[in-house]
């Protein structure tokens, strides 16, 4: 199992603005979202990424790909319609082969150098043969902005864990009688990173329509293949979310050069709304 390819979906109403938003990155350089996941996904072991936008976007994704240029392919949704049609948009792309595919529209804040999340993921799937999603503990408050797997933490592993159901955001009484994993700690859930790694199976699912959605197809995978969740050392932020670009960027800052001044402002900022 080798993963080359990497297909990120952009073309939602909500989504597709977000990319384009400029962030201060760890290292004190401003770049767009998009940029900042091209970094991520390109200085990895990935070789290609097709880009699926919508109508009249293309122009100004190709423009931010920057020095990754030359290894973006842009495609175009033409009508919205979720994730899961955003990605069949990529068959022919993939050509029948396993895939990473992340979403564009949240910030993955960790202490690894460019490329290292990815390459992990990528290695892990390759080195246990199957689909693996990243998955992080998220409260049960934040249910409703995500979706969310069960099932049982791999013998003598602390971060991967087989997955035997999915559900897209779930009520809390749904996740506390299907998703609850031990080990995790009360409360919370392993909801999805924005990160996984799919096999060709679900591709063929999704290009002709015997799933609506991403979530079914891997409910659906989970049925009748291997499919693992895989905490990553890292953290994601969802941008789409109320206060969610302000959220992520404070993340970005707190973790790289100018921590010490970041903070300072922050308590600056604190005192003086509490005056």
């Amino acid at each position: 199992m080798k993963i080359r390819k990497a297909v990120v979906t952009a073309a939602g109403r909500r989504q597709r603005g977000i990319p384009l938003q400029r962030v201060i990155d760890r290292d004190g350089t401003e770049k767009s979202v998009l940029r900042a996941l091209l970094d991520e996904l390109l200085t990895g072991p990935l070789e290609e990424l097709a880009l699926v936008v919508a109508p009249g976007d293309e122009a100004a994704y190709l423009e931010l790909a920057g020095e990754h240029r030359s290894r973006v392919r842009i495609l175009v949704q033409q009508e919205p319609g979720g994730y899961g049609p955003a990605i069949a948009c990529a068959r022919d792309f993939t050509a029948g082969e396993p895939f990473f595919h992340c979403v564009s529209d949240h910030l993955f804040v960790s202490t690894l150098a460019p490329g290292g999340l990815t390459r992990q993921l990528v290695e892990l799937a390759e080195a246990q043969g199957c689909a693996v999603s990243a998955v992080q503990a998220t409260p049960e408050r934040m249910l409703t902005d995500f979706g969310a797997v069960g099932g049982q933490r791999l013998p003598g592993q602390d971060s991967l864990y087989r997955v035997q159901e999915v559900l897209e955001k779930p009520t809390p009484t749904e996740a506390e009688q299907r998703l609850a994993v031990p080990g995790l700690r009360a409360g919370h859930y392993l909801c999805f990173f924005g990160m996984h790694v799919l096999t060709p199976a679900v591709m063929e699912w999704l290009a002709a329509g015997e799933v609506a959605h991403l979530s079914e197809a891997l409910a659906r995978l989970a049925r009748r293949e291997t499919y693992l969740a895989a905490e990553l050392p890292a953290r994601r932020y969802d941008l789409g979310l109320p206060y969610g670009l302000l959220t992520g960027q404070l993340a970005l800052a707190l973790a790289g050069r100018d921590r010490e001044d970041v903070l300072a402002r922050l308590v600056e900022l604190l005192a003086v709304s509490r005056a």
